[in-house]
C-alpha cells in the first residue's frame, strides 16, 4: 500500500502503469493496474473518477487486495501500458473537504472534549456525527474559529507509515482499530490520526470551513458543514435565495427574515379564519340537509376532501340524531365516501361499508357509527350512493 502512487503523491493527476489485467464482475468492466493515483471508495471518501487511455473510470473500488478501476466500455483489448488522468477537480474537492473534517473534528475534542463517531462526505455537504446531545450556537462557533485559524496558519500536513509499536509515540486523537498499514496524517502540533485518505500538504489549501446547520441523530448532534470551493458555492445558492426572497418581499435583504416571519404569521390567521369561516358553512349546509325531517340524508359531490365530508356527516347526525347520513364525493380518478348514524340508530356503519368496498376495489375504516373509505372510480358516485341505500335497506 505504501507504494501507491495516491499515497507517495496525493498531488498526482496524472500517471503511467502497466495493465495487470482486465475483468467483469457485479459492478461492471475493470481494469487492474501495476500502480495507480486513482483513490477507491473507503474511509467515508468516495473514490475517484477520470480517464485510462481516454476511456473514462466511472467507479474506483478494492476488490480482493486489488484496486479496479470500472469502466462502461470494453476493456479486454486493453493491455501494456496505459496513461491515467484524474478529475482533478472531483479529487481536490475530496481532499479539501476530507481534511476540513479532521481540522474540524479536532477542533471539537480540543475545545469541549466532543469526539466524532462518524463522517460522511456527500455531493454537496459534509457531516460529522459528534458524540454530545447538546450543542451551543456559541460552540459550533469557536469550534469554527478555530479550524480556520488552523487553515489561515498554513501548517503542513505529513503523512507517515508506524507499526502498531510505535503508535504509542503520538498523540492520537482516537485509537486505530488495524495492526498493519498503519498510516498517520498528521498536522504538527494540533491532530494526529490514523487515517487511509488523501489530503494536500497544507491546511492552507483547505481554504475556509463553515459549518451550515446541525440536527439531532439519535445520541448525537450531526454537524454539516462545507470546505474550500464548495464555500463559495454554497454562500453564492444561498445569496442567490435571500436576493429573490427579498425581491418578492419588497425589502432589504437584511429585513427579510422578519418581513417573512411576518407574512407567515398572517398567512397562519388567514388560514385559521379561512377554516373556521369553511367550518361555518359545513354547519350552515348540514342545518339545511338536516332541515328537511328525512330519516336517510344522501348527497353526491365533486372534488370534496374526506375531511369535509366527515365534519359534514357529523353536523348532520348532531342536527338530526334519527339520521342516517351517506355521503360520497367524486374526486378525480377515485370516490370517496363517509357513512354515519345519529345517536338514536343502532344499525352499524361498518357493516355498510363491507357491502360496497368490494364495488370499488376500496379501503376504508371506522367505527359503527361513522367510516369512511374510497376506491376506484369503476361506478360513478350516484351508483355508489345508490348501493349503499340497498345495503341499508338489507339490515
Amino acid at each position: 500500500m505504501k507504494e501507491l502512487f495516491y499515497y507517495q503523491d496525493a498531488m498526482m493527476k496524472e500517471f503511467s502503469a502497466d495493465v495487470i489485467h482486465t475483468g467483469t464482475d457485479d459492478l461492471g468492466n475493470y481494469i487492474v493496474l501495476s500502480n495507480t493515483a486513482f483513490y477507491p471508495t473507503g474511509g467515508g471518501q468516495p473514490h475517484d473518477t477520470g480517464w485510462i487511455n481516454g476511456l473514462e473510470v466511472i467507479n474506483v473500488e478494492k476488490v480482493e487486495e486489488e484496486i479496479r478501476h470500472y469502466i462502461n466500455e470494453d476493456v479486454e483489448a486493453i493491455t501494456g501500458t496505459v496513461t491515467g488522468k484524474l478529475n482533478w477537480i472531483r479529487r481536490f474537492d475530496h481532499m479539501q473537504q476530507h481534511t476540513g473534517q479532521h481540522i474540524l473534528t479536532a477542533a471539537f475534542v480540543e475545545l469541549f472534549g466532543y469526539q466524532t463517531v462518524s463522517f460522511h462526505l456527500g455531493t454537496e455537504l459534509v457531516a460529522i456525527d459528534l458524540n454530545t446531545t447538546e450543542i451551543t450556537p456559541e460552540q459550533l462557533a469557536e469550534a469554527e474559529k478555530r479550524a480556520n485559524d488552523i487553515i489561515l496558519e498554513n501548517r503542513s500536513i505529513e503523512t507517515k507509515w508506524v507499526t502498531k509499536e510505535e503508535l504509542a509515540q503520538y498523540n492520537l486523537r482516537k485509537d486505530v482499530t488495524v495492526d498493519d498499514d498503519i498510516r498517520l496524517v498528521i498536522i504538527p502540533d494540533y491532530d494526529y490520526n490514523g487515517c487511509g485518505g488523501t489530503h494536500p500538504t497544507s491546511t492552507g489549501q483547505v481554504q475556509m470551513i463553515k459549518v451550515m446547520e446541525t440536527e439531532k441523530m439519535k445520541s448525537n448532534i450531526r454537524v454539516h458543514f462545507v470546505c474550500g470551493d464548495r464555500v463559495r458555492a454554497q454562500l453564492a445558492m444561498r445569496k442567490n435565495v435571500l436576493t429573490d426572497v427579498s425581491r418578492l418581499l419588497s425589502v432589504p435583504e437584511k429585513e427579510a427574515g422578519p418581513a417573512l416571519a411576518k407574512i407567515m404569521q398572517t398567512a397562519k390567521q388567514t388560514e385559521k379564519a379561512f377554516a373556521e369561516a369553511r367550518d361555518a358553512l359545513l354547519v350552515y349546509e348540514a342545518k339545511d340537509l338536516a332541515g328537511h325531517g328525512e330519516i336517510i340524508v344522501s348527497e353526491c359531490y365533486e372534488n370534496r376532501t374526506i375531511q369535509e365530508l366527515q365534519k359534514l356527516a357529523r353536523f348532520i347526525t348532531a342536527e338530526n340524531s334519527e339520521a342516517i347520513t351517506f355521503l360520497v364525493a367524486d374526486n378525480a380518478d377515485k370516490l370517496q365516501f363517509v357513512a354515519a348514524r345519529g345517536a338514536n340508530r343502532e344499525v352499524s356503519m361498518k357493516n355498510i361499508s363491507g357491502s360496497i368496498l368490494p364495488l370499488i376495489n376500496g379501503k376504508g375504516g371506522g367505527n359503527d357509527a361513522l367510516v369512511q373509505g374510497g376506491g376506484e372510480r369503476v361506478i360513478s358516485a350516484r351508483d355508489l350512493l345508490e348501493e349503499m341505500e340497498k345495503a341499508l335497506s338489507a339490515r
